[in-house]
């Protein structure tokens, strides 16, 4: 039998070698590619996410009180609508929620902030369609509907007083029946109004979120 030389095994081998290494880098740079493409699609929503929740410039200040949003994602609540049918709170996800909460005998008090959340609303202009507005009932009391027909479009829920109390953070010496609290368009409470809020202050914090983010 003829034998093969072993110049001729080591030429092959060596020829091999350069074939391989293409096929190699060839794979690399398709994975490079691939990942380049998936990040260039998804840079907005990234920018806009980090921006969001992330970047604090030493120049920036918020009126409102930033709340970590993993922290307070909606709990069940065990809220209906009025009719008694069971409603959720992130039922109006994908929209920026400001949300106050009450007794039934919504006295001026209450009234007030209605009236507050509708203006603030309104100062949004175009942006407006993007909010919604959410009043939290945390009793049983019938409401005096005549007296709310100025505030038609706020979305009214009952809920469990203790349910609501155990998510809610308030400011030291307050309830939350004194605050105003934004929910962003992913179900998170991430800001927290003080007790007989700046409603110019307000404005300000909530055109600069609109501006800043690219959901809701």
């Amino acid at each position: 039998m003829q034998k093969t030389p072993l110049s001729v095994n080591v030429s092959k081998t060596a020829a091999n070698q350069p074939a391989a290494a293409g096929g190699k880098n060839l794979k690399r740079n398709g994975r490079i590619k691939m990942f380049l493409i998936v990040a260039v699609c998804a840079a907005p929503m990234i920018a806009s996410y980090f921006t969001y929740y992330v970047i604090k410039p030493q120049t920036r200040t918020n009126y409102g009180t930033l709340l970590e949003p993993t922290q307070y994602a909606i709990p069940d609540l065990g809220s209906t609508a009025l009719d008694g049918s069971p409603l959720a709170l992130s039922a109006f996800k994908g929209k920026w929620v400001m949300l106050q909460v009450d007794s039934g005998d919504c006295q001026k008090e209450c009234k007030d902030k209605l009236f507050e959340i509708r203006q603030l609303r309104k100062m949004q202009g175009k942006e407006m369609e993007r909010i919604e507005r959410v009043w939290l009932i945390t009793d049983d009391k019938p409401l005096d509907k005549q007296s709310l027909q100025p505030f038609a479009g706020t979305k009214m829920l009952r809920v469990k007083p203790e349910l609501l109390k155990a998510w809610l953070p308030t400011e030291a010496g307050t309830t939350a029946a004194d605050h105003i609290y934004l929910i962003d368009p992913r179900s998170n409470l991430m800001m927290r109004f003080p007790k007989d809020a700046d409603p110019y202050k307000v404005k300000t914090d909530l055109s600069k979120l609109l501006r800043a983010s690219a959901i809701g």
